[in-house]
């Protein structure tokens, strides 16, 4: 990939010359370091931190590459678990991630990490402290502090890590690379993204009422870091994506696998400014439903990317809940737009424009006659592999051995970002001090080296969120 024209010369010396995120995090000595390394002759030991839902295909896939033991899982609902302890019948199972690292670490090679989004800082972390590699599910994080320090802590114990949006290693998001890297759409100036997500319940309070909590389920340990709230059986197994204390909304979800072909193709790095507007919901008249608890039912998010050497700037436009951009002059009347699964990419440059589906899918030239007429040398090593066996052999190989497709150096820029969206949409609704008017419903400037914005104060509160006490 040719070298950014709105990122920072270097990620890595961007993370390295920023000051250290992780001051809130315990340090481990590296004297007191598990194995860390796996012999080309061995299997490698993942333990699964999450082993039902995305976790059990997460656990699957790793295995069925034969190169991998599934040693250990762990899971807060048993009932969850189920079929991964049925596969995997040799696995020692726990329900607490942390009482499984301390007393198993020096067998453990490597971890996978899918759970609820508001546990993935916790949970690689304390694997990345003991030298462990790490699989982490998108969004990397659930803030943009943890992003921050999780990319950096990665880098300095030197692990092998892979985020789960498993189209970052397709054909389709190389060919697109190659596309851009010939200079076939010119210089990139505008990005429109949109997904059809949510597919589950938001823009509506927290559940008022409180559910008696299964025996099977481990409430305390599945709350994690979050601040205490009493059960319901709506937040498990899946609509906990919906809430900000737990989930990341359907830019969490999506923007992941969205954005990721934009940013790799124009070699985005960090935002300078983001606005947005929100749905509003109306449930009395003239009166709007605000619930600051849940992710708004749908979102419009317009982030800026500063151009260098004398490019221009780079605008991203994401939109959800349904919403789609106007169709490219370029695209015919009855051509399909985007991908089949509700949700698609435009990349404009200053000589053309492509187009993708979600996970880079139905690379295409626009007008898409252009596609054929184009013959652009492959330049880019595919991943006939898969996404997860890439991750798998990068960690037999050894830190810094195999090129990887999302590890946190880059995944951890990307997920700022699509954070950084989700901060603005929290921002949004925030009332002024006089109750009357709201600041929040302007640009916000962003200081990506201090992790601030810079003209609204209020806004910060959404960097970095406060654990809860024990975790």
């Amino acid at each position: 990939m040719k070298k950014s024209k709105t990122a920072p010369s270097s990620r890595r010396e961007f993370l390295r010359n920023s000051s250290l995120a992780a001051a809130g995090f315990y340090i481990i000595p590296r004297h007191v370091l598990g194995r860390g390394f796996v012999a080309p002759s061995d299997k490698l030991v993942i333990a699964g931190i999450g082993a039902g839902g995305k976790g059990k295909g997460d656990l699957k896939n790793f295995f069925d590459s034969g190169k991998v033991e599934i040693g250990y899982l762990c899971d807060v609902d048993d009932r969850q678990a189920v079929d991964s302890v049925k596969r995997f019948p040799k696995a020692k199972y726990y329900k607490d991630f942390r009482e499984m690292l301390r007393k198993e670490h020096k067998h453990i090679d490597a971890v996978s990490v899918s759970v609820p989004d508001n546990v993935h800082a916790v949970a690689a972390m304390a694997a990345i402290q003991l030298g462990k590699h790490v699989y982490v599910q998108k969004p990397m994080t659930h803030d943009i502090y943890e992003a921050r320090t999780l990319t950096e802590m990665a880098m300095r114990y030197k692990v092998v890590t892979q985020m789960g949006n498993q189209g970052a290693s397709s054909d389709g998001v190389r060919q697109m690379q190659e596309w851009y890297n010939a200079g076939i759409i010119g210089h990139a100036h505008k990005i429109t993204v949109w997904t059809n997500r949510p597919v589950w319940p938001q823009g509506m309070g927290r559940p008022t009422s409180k559910d008696e909590i299964p025996a099977e389920l481990n409430w305390d340990l599945w709350l994690g870091p979050a601040q205490f709230e009493e059960y319901h059986k709506e937040y498990v197994p899946f609509s906990w994506r919906g809430f900000w204390a737990f989930g990341t909304g359907a830019l969490g979800d999506m923007g992941c696998h969205l954005i990721d072909p934009a940013f790799k193709t124009v070699g985005l790095g960090y935002p300078s400014e983001v606005e947005c507007s929100e749905g509003t919901i109306y449930e009395k008249m003239w009166t709007p439903a605000y619930y600051p608890e849940s992710c708004p039912a749908s979102s419009s998010v317009i982030l800026k990317f500063p151009g260098v050497d004398g490019f221009p700037d780079v605008k991203l436009h994401w939109l959800d809940g349904g919403m789609v951009p106007e169709r490219p002059e370029e695209l015919g009347p009855d051509e399909k737009m985007g991908g089949d699964d509700g949700g698609g990419v435009i990349i404009e440059g200053s000589k053309g424009k492509m187009m993708c589906g979600t996970y880079g899918s139905s690379p295409t030239l626009l007008p898409t006659s252009r596609t054929k007429e184009v013959n652009v040398p492959k330049t880019l090593a595919r991943v006939p592999e898969g996404h997860y066996v890439q991750w798998v052999n990068a960690c037999i190989a050894g830190y810094g051995k195999n090129e990887l497709s999302s590890p946190f150096e880059y995944a951890g820029p990307l997920t700022e970002t699509i954070l950084m969206g989700n901060l603005a949409l929290r921002a949004f609704n925030i009332k002024s001090s006089d109750g009357k008017s709201f600041p929040g419903r302007k640009k916000l400037l962003w200081d990506p080296v201090n992790m601030k914005i810079t003209n609204f104060d209020e806004a910060n509160q959404f960097v970095k969120r406060e654990y809860r006490q024990g975790w």
